[in-house]
């Protein structure tokens, strides 16, 4: 018999647009586009948006009135209604609480690992704090230690290492670039395709 199952899900691009791409996009500033499709290491990311956001003196409320305008991807929120119903679900993602509070409304307040801003009392993000570094390996790894049965999608480089520990393992949706690298993993490009792969993997109800 197959253990309960826990669908573990990344966040931007998964159920919801790229954060940064919004703000790249509001503001008018090109160097904030590259995302974790484009740069594997996650410090090295961050540390270049925290200097575009200082030289650009832009404060933690420019990058919440931005999310506060944005909505789920088409068809996200059903999808995740859907995948709620039949196994437990968190979502896995290497934004910041600071920011994702609009979109979880928007999503019906499923769970959420992820991490935090350091925000000065000015309001300038300053730095940040990883909750756990590769927390997404380790949250799939801690969830298969108390017997689920674990399946994980994603989209990006920082998504590879949830996949490779889940026991079964999807991209949605990713850059052509992550599934030559990766070819071990079965590609989704529509909600339908990852849920028939889900139910495959997970023996969930159709």
């Amino acid at each position: 018999m197959l253990a309960p199952v826990v669908t573990c899900l990344d966040l931007e691009g998964v159920l919801t647009p790229e954060i940064w791409l919004g703000v790249a996009e509001k503001t008018g500033i090109p160097e904030l586009q590259v995302t974790t499709r484009d740069i594997s290491d996650y410090d090295q990311l961050m540390k270049h948006r925290l200097d575009v956001l200082g030289q650009r003196h832009l404060k933690l409320s420019d990058i919440t009135d931005v999310v506060a305008d944005m909505k789920p991807l088409d068809g996200a929120a059903d999808f995740l209604a859907w995948l709620r119903e039949r196994c437990q679900v968190i979502i896995l993602s290497d934004t910041y609480y600071d920011l994702v509070g609009p979109l979880m409304k928007q999503l019906n307040y499923p769970s959420i690992f992820c991490h935090t801003l350091q925000i000065d009392d000015e309001g300038y993000v300053r730095s940040y704090s990883l909750r756990q570094r590769d927390q997404k390996h380790h949250a799939v790894a801690a969830v298969k230690s108390l017997n689920f049965h674990v399946l994980a999608a994603g989209d990006s480089y920082n998504d590879v290492s949830m996949l490779k520990e889940a026991h079964a393992g999807f991209f949605f949706r990713p850059p052509d670039a992550i599934c030559s690298e990766y070819p071990q993993f079965p590609v989704t490009r529509s909600y339908p395709e990852l849920m028939e792969q889900l139910v495959a993997a997970g023996g969930l109800c159709p």
